[in-house]
């Protein structure tokens, strides 16, 4: 049954590139219709409170677990819409990729069926699956187990893209670490392709970016640094135009500094904002401590870390890192804005429908209090207040 059209106002609406004010979204059948300074006759009218604002919905395309779920231990459409939930309540992330830290080829074969399995049912948000390893290199594991890191071999381009046309799909590895030609491969089978946890000196880099290399997952960590000869991972990445780059502004992976350093040289354009969140966030038991292979990772306020200090992903959700952004990262409200919403949605391809509030898109949208604080979402036209 279609729900009734109705209208969304703000004072303050960001469309995706820039603010207006005192508009009224237009929702119909799932859509958004219109972008109107008054709502039309007759509508039922949903008024936001003075000083919030109205956005497109996030677009997160790390997202390793949530709700008390991580991907890799619960990769079932149950476990995947958790993770959802908790981050489109939390964090106003309306669409996201489910991300699976590097595992072993049975449990790859299980998360993209588990992904395949979860949009066949309807699991609202799930655009498709980010494999982040396990073709990593082991002198830049990070939290990544070594033992899990495996050589390529053939038949591992059409593993990392089984789950074809049914939804979206994304590959981390390392280019050092796969035979020539291997970037293309994906490309040709409809994946995209970054660069992460990589020791390569930048030779590696260039060739994957000749082969059609789309960005580099979460900038600075876990990647060889920019040093005074060799470009490395970090000095490829800021100086081509060519690559997105992912980025966790959370006051712990990237200094500020480094943060203002990259929104100038990448520009919002292609900057963009992700989470590399874990099961904690949103779990509804408020554990202190999880387990990743063997592993115990604590949180200690909101950082997340093994017994030796190694960064385990990120408690974080994206209005959390567009807060972080705006304050302390050198980036306008707009800019941050963008960067978790349009730039994300153009790195997918997807920027037609999502990230932007104009009429054909997505009703994908959140809205956000004074502070940044999620007041609601809605998505696909279901609207859902957190409060």
């Amino acid at each position: 049954m279609t729900a009734p059209p109705f209208a969304l106002l703000a004072g303050r609406v960001f469309d995706g590139e820039a603010f207006v004010s005192d508009r009224a979204v237009v929702v119909r059948d799932g859509r958004i219709a219109d972008l109107t300074p008054a709502p039309p006759a007759g509508l039922r009218v949903h008024r936001l409170p003075e000083g919030a604002i109205l956005a497109p919905g996030f677009v997160d395309v790390q997202v390793n677990g949530g709700g008390g779920v991580l991907l890799n231990d619960d990769p079932s459409p149950e476990g995947i819409a958790r993770i959802a939930a908790a981050h489109r309540r939390l964090g106003g992330t309306t669409a996201l990729l489910p991300t699976l830290i590097s595992d072993t080829r049975p449990a790859i074969r299980a998360a993209i069926d588990g992904v395949a399995a979860a949009i066949a049912a309807g699991v609202p948000g799930i655009l498709g699956i980010h494999l982040e390893g396990p073709f990593l290199s082991p002198q830049r594991p990070g939290i990544h187990d070594p033992a899990r890191l495996i050589p390529f071999e053939a038949g591992d381009v059409a593993l990392l893209t089984g789950l074809g046309a049914r939804g979206l799909t994304l590959v981390t590895l390392a280019p050092e670490t796969v035979p020539p030609g291997t970037v293309a491969a994906l490309r040709a089978r409809g994946a995209r392709v970054c660069a992460g946890h990589t020791s390569d000196d930048g030779t590696a880099l260039r060739r994957a970016l000749d082969e059609g290399l789309d960005g580099v997952t979460h900038l600075f960590n876990a990647m060889s640094q920019l040093g005074p000869r060799e470009a490395g991972a970090v000095g490829v990445a800021l100086a081509d135009p060519r690559l997105f780059a992912g980025i966790i502004a959370d006051g712990y992976h990237v200094g500020d500094a480094q943060l203002g350093i990259a929104r100038r040289l990448k520009g919002p354009e292609r900057l963009m904002l992700v989470t590399d969140a874990m099961s904690p966030v949103g779990d509804p038991e408020a554990r202190r401590t999880f387990t990743l292979f063997g592993r115990t990772i604590h949180r200690d306020g909101d950082r997340l870390a093994g017994a030796d200090g190694t960064l385990a992903g990120a408690f974080l959700t994206m209005a959390g890192a567009v807060r972080h952004m705006a304050a302390r990262g050198g980036a306008s409200l707009e800019e941050a804005l963008a960067m978790a919403s349009l730039t994300p949605a153009r790195f997918l391809g997807l920027d037609g429908r999502l990230g932007r509030i104009a009429p054909g898109c997505a009703a994908d949208l959140v809205a956000l209090d004074a502070d940044l604080g999620v007041l609601g979402t809605c998505l696909g036209g279901d609207l859902a207040w957190a409060r």
